[in-house]
Formats: structure tokens, C-alpha cells, sequence
């Protein structure tokens, strides 16, 4: 476990900024009949603009700039061509920056045009989620205490955790230890100390936990079919507090 300075900080702060912008824009372009190949282009050419590098390009050999995975996609969905957004339907992008050699990691989910009240409120406890587990996080806490907060939340609602996938530090490299369940007791897991970086990211089923690989090996489907959501951002944590450096709602 890496715990940085000050002046990493700024590095990080930077990389999040940018993987934040990079979100805010996927947002202005989803729509129907917009396909996730396109999608991947344009952000891919928005993260080269603002000076940074697609994190997720190459990466351990994935293909492209962002993952987007739609519906019952949960996570690592490879843009395609193939893949036409269609009114009705929510995405999950995944996308991560690099400057300067500090990295940021973020998710958000999104409706495609109109979306049904189900599928809206699955997106929203997801962000929920992610912000109920943060309000455990501190120096000196346990992972797990972050980890019990978003499991809890999600299950509360009626919805399941992914297992198979954690959150995860984050700094000179994408993923770094420790590893962020979204599941588990608040008794578990490391102590957080001063200075840690992590990318905290629920994954959250509408039905079943249950997911499993397709044959390309990377996109994470629900078992049952059901929707998925994802909501992730970087945060810093110091004794003054969890910093979100990837948060870009203005």
C-alpha cells in the first residue's frame, strides 16, 4: 500500500480532472443511434486533447479508450460498431487518464433518451452506493467499513453486489493495492492510512449477483439478465478528509 505526498496530489488531482471532463462529455454524446465504437473515437480523441493518455488502451491487451457496457453489460464492454445505442437503454462508460504518470478512474451510468423508473432508480441507488461508502472512509477505518456501507445500501433497495470485481488503489499504476469490495463486514479488510489513493466502484445487479465472461473475455454480463449499473471515482485520503478528484458536476 502506497501512501503519497503532497505533491502527488496535485498529479492526481490533474489525472481525475481530466478522467472527470472525459465522463461530463461521454454525457453530451449519448444518444440513441450513436454507436460505442464512435463513443470510444471522440473520448479517446477528448483525453488526447487536454495533454493526457487513454489509460485503458492496451491494457493488458483491451482495445480501446473506454469500456461501455450496455443493459445487462456490467463492466468491460469493448466498443463496437456492432453496438447501437437504442432509446430506452443505459451504459455504463469506464474510462481512465494518464499525466504526468498519475492515473485516474472513473464510471458513471447513463440513460439512453427516456429511460423506464426502474432502470432510473438502479442508476441512482448505484450513485448512492458509492457516496454511503465514503462516508466510512477515513484514515484509520477499514476497508471493509466502506466495503459493508455500499453492500448494505445496494441490498437495502432490493438490488445485488458484483463480487467477482473490486475497486482498488490507484496512482503511478491504474490498479494497485488494496483491493475495495463492495461487499463484505466492516471488520475486514486493511486500515487505511494517510496519503492512500483509491478507486472506489460499486457494480450493482437490479437482479442476481450472478455474472459471468463472454467469449471475447472481457465484457461481465448478469447471469440473469437483468441490468447492471456502475458508479466509480478516484478519491485521495487524508487526515483532512476523502477528496474526490474525479467529480465533475459543474
Amino acid at each position: 500500500m502506497i501512501c503519497r505526498t503532497e505533491e502527488d496530489f496535485e498529479g492526481m488531482r490533474l489525472a481525475g480532472r481530466i478522467t472527470g471532463e472525459a465522463l461530463k462529455y461521454a454525457e453530451s454524446l449519448i444518444k440513441p443511434n450513436i454507436s460505442t465504437f464512435e463513443l470510444d473515437k471522440l473520448i479517446e480523441k477528448f483525453i488526447i486533447s487536454k495533454g493526457a493518455i487513454p489509460s485503458f488502451l492496451h491494457y493488458d491487451g483491451y482495445p480501446a479508450s473506454i469500456c461501455a457496457s450496455v443493459n445487462e453489460m456490467v463492466v468491460h464492454g469493448i466498443p463496437s460498431k456492432d453496438v447501437i445505442l437504442k432509446e430506452g437503454d443505459i451504459i455504463s462508460i469506464d474510462v481512465g487518464a494518464i499525466i504526468n504518470g498519475y492515473n485516474g478512474d472513473a464510471a458513471r451510468t447513463f440513460a439512453v433518451g427516456k429511460i423506464d423508473a426502474e432502470k432510473a432508480r438502479l442508476i441512482d441507488v448505484t450513485k448512492q452506493c458509492f457516496f454511503e461508502g465514503i462516508k466510512k472512509l477515513s484514515v484509520g477505518c477499514k476497508i471493509g467499513e466502506v466495503s459493508s456501507a455500499i453492500q448494505n445500501h445496494a441490498e437495502t433497495n432490493g438490488y445485488s453486489v458484483v463480487r467477482e470485481l473490486v475497486g482498488h488503489g490507484i496512482g503511478h499504476d491504474m490498479h494497485e493495492a488494496p483491493e475495495v469490495p463492495n461487499f463484505g463486514l466492516p471488520t475486514q479488510g486493511i486500515r487505511v492510512k494517510d496519503g492512500m489513493c483509491l478507486a472506489i466502484e460499486p457494480m450493482i445487479n437490479m437482479g442476481k449477483r450472478y455474472v459471468f465472461i463472454k467469449e471475447d473475455g472481457w465484457g461481465v454480463y448478469t447471469q440473469d439478465g437483468k441490468p447492471s449499473a456502475h458508479y466509480e471515482n478516484t478519491v485521495i485520503v487524508t487526515s483532512k478528509g476523502v477528496e474526490i478528484t474525479t467529480l465533475c458536476e459543474d
